[in-house]
């Protein structure tokens, strides 16, 4: 059975109930499934249009289909915004499932999960794990480290990096770029990973064979631990030191 969500307040509209063609409503709160959702454009509330701007675009805006959405130039921004699809009012029950199962495929297609190094990227938790343990990231600098990965080894420039994470077609004039990519670093250097984001012309790149390999890494378990000073300190016995 296809499963669907429903992002607007209220009930279902007739004209955009997937369940009359067999699907099923989503209930549960969060994202336990990746399964497409929709939601009628003038009619949802501020604060839940913030939270939904705010998502992280393959994990979740890629899921959205947007309905009514009335001008053209209004429907290519959200398209250019990254949701999964825009669709204007007039639209019959036939095209929208055939829409929301080709939104299904698409999101199948995602790669849910993406290794760097020691380090495990869950792009659905939006989340960077050292054995097992999260590094805490902020979505924007999960966003960075997953695009940087895609191209292991290689540079990205500053003006993708903005395209692709922040959504910019500039170049601004703040340093919003390098601010992120610096708490990026220093969350790595906690785990002993502070080498493998390194700055190169023009750009960023995760190094092909960083420094600080997972033999290297610093187990979360204890990263920031005040006594770790203390395992490697040399020990002192009647006046003669021992390594």
């Amino acid at each position: 059975m296809r499963l669907f969500r429903w992002l607007s307040p209220g009930g279902i509209p007739d004209c955009y109930d997937l369940r009359t063609c067999g699907w099923k409503l989503e209930q549960r709160p969060g994202l336990a499934r990746a399964v497409p959702a929709l939601a009628q454009f003038g009619n949802i509330p501020p604060a839940r249009w913030i939270g939904i701007l705010a998502m992280a675009n393959e994990a979740r805006r890629h899921s959205i289909m947007l309905l009514g959405v009335r001008s053209a130039a209004e429907r290519a921004r959200m398209l250019r915004l990254g949701f999964g699809e825009v669709v204007g009012e007039a639209i019959a029950l036939p095209e929208l499932e055939a829409r929301a199962m080709r939104l299904g495929e698409a999101m199948a297609m995602l790669p849910p999960r993406r290794t760097i190094g020691p380090l495990m990227l869950d792009l659905m938790a939006r989340e960077a794990f050292l054995d097992d343990r999260p590094l805490a990231l902020h979505p924007r600098e999960f966003e960075l480290l997953w695009r940087l990965g895609e191209e292991a080894g290689g540079a990205v420039s500053r003006s993708a990096l903005l395209r692709d994470v922040w959504r910019l077609e500039f170049v601004p004039e703040t340093n919003s770029l390098a601010v992120h990519v610096s708490r990026l670093r220093s969350k790595l250097e906690a785990v002993g990973l502070g080498a493998m984001v390194e700055t190169v012309p023009g750009g960023y790149a995760v190094r092909p064979a960083f420094e600080n390999s997972r033999e290297s890494a610093v187990p979360l378990s204890r990263a920031g631990d005040p006594g770790d000073h203390l395992i490697s300190a040399p020990i002192v016995r009647e006046g003669r030191r021992i390594d």
